[in-house]
């Protein structure tokens, strides 16, 4: 039995469905029966726990063969990094408790940088907590998701216009969350392999000019790529909803991007995915 956290989330997703495919058995962990109903329906059983329920937890991660894991992010709360601690400390006790033989951590590129990288901080701190409980532990790096630009998609279309903090002609590795997911559900059939980092890109970097170049040909009119200041950034997350901690990590982010300090730790040794970022974009506009 392999469990899967986040099954409806991008990444839990494709690796629910992935191993299904696969002919195995799967256990998707909900936090309310509802949202399991069409797992179920697919043939995987349904757990429901959350991660601030412990023993709820434990019971679900009982027995497995394998789990994939990640960071529940709450962005509005106002002391983000201390809730996400909080958070990868329980989850680190129940994989303890619960005895599961490997765990596939859905972590980030740049997680062995030990400051200056944001949110990235949080999963650094988790590879060490779940590092520290279990022997057999995967930990995904993937570099920036290609579903990102999801959440401008409709402004490339309508005034043809592509926000970006990113520097528009910066090239930088993206790759799907369907190759996330895919190579995450290949790590747990593999089995407990010892302590693995696998750092992950798409088929090449990206820079937002292709990205807009891309989307010029989706959308059949012309998109540029319009770079905002990085003074813009907490104020831009501050209205989605974040917290003001959560938005200034996420500013200290995108300065790590302009000034290339996000890198893979073992650059020779990067897994390639196979989703392109045309591919990528035309699915998410779909």
């Amino acid at each position: 039995m392999y469990v899967v956290l986040g099954p409806t989330g991008h990444t839990g997703s494709v690796v629910a469905e992935t191993l299904l495919t696969q002919g195995q058995p799967v256990r998707v962990v909900v936090r309310t029966p509802e949202k399991g109903a069409a797992w179920k329906a697919k043939g995987a059983e349904v757990a429901v726990a959350s991660y601030q329920d412990l023993v709820a937890m434990t019971k679900a991660l009982a027995g497995a063969r394998g789990v994939y894991l990640l960071s529940p992010p709450n962005y509005a709360a106002s002391a983000w990094l201390e809730e996400q601690r909080r958070i990868l400390d329980l989850a680190a006790q129940a994989v303890k408790e619960s005895g599961v033989a490997h765990v596939v951590f859905l972590s980030s590129e740049g997680a062995q940088l030990p400051e200056g990288t944001g949110p990235i901080l949080a999963e650094r701190d988790a590879e060490a907590r779940l590092g520290a409980v279990t022997k057999h532990v995967t930990f995904l790096r993937p570099a920036y998701f290609m579903e990102n630009w999801a959440t401008v998609l409709g402004v490339a279309r309508e005034q043809g216009l592509l926000p970006t903090f990113i520097p528009p002609d910066m090239k930088i590795p993206m790759i799907s969350t369907w190759d996330i997911g895919r190579i995450a559900a290949e790590r747990l059939m593999a089995g407990p392999r010892g302590r693995q980092v696998l750092e992950l890109s798409g088929p090449e970097s990206y820079s937002p000019e292709q990205v807009a170049a891309a989307l010029s040909q989706l959308f059949k009119r012309p998109v540029t790529a319009q770079p905002a200041p990085l003074s813009d950034v907490v104020p831009t997350f501050k209205a989605f909803g974040f917290s003001d901690e959560a938005a200034a990590l996420f500013e200290e982010l995108y300065r790590a991007f302009a000034n290339g300090s996000i890198v893979y730790e073992s650059p020779e040794s990067v897994v390639r995915g196979v989703v392109t970022l045309s591919e990528a974009l035309s699915k998410m506009a779909a």
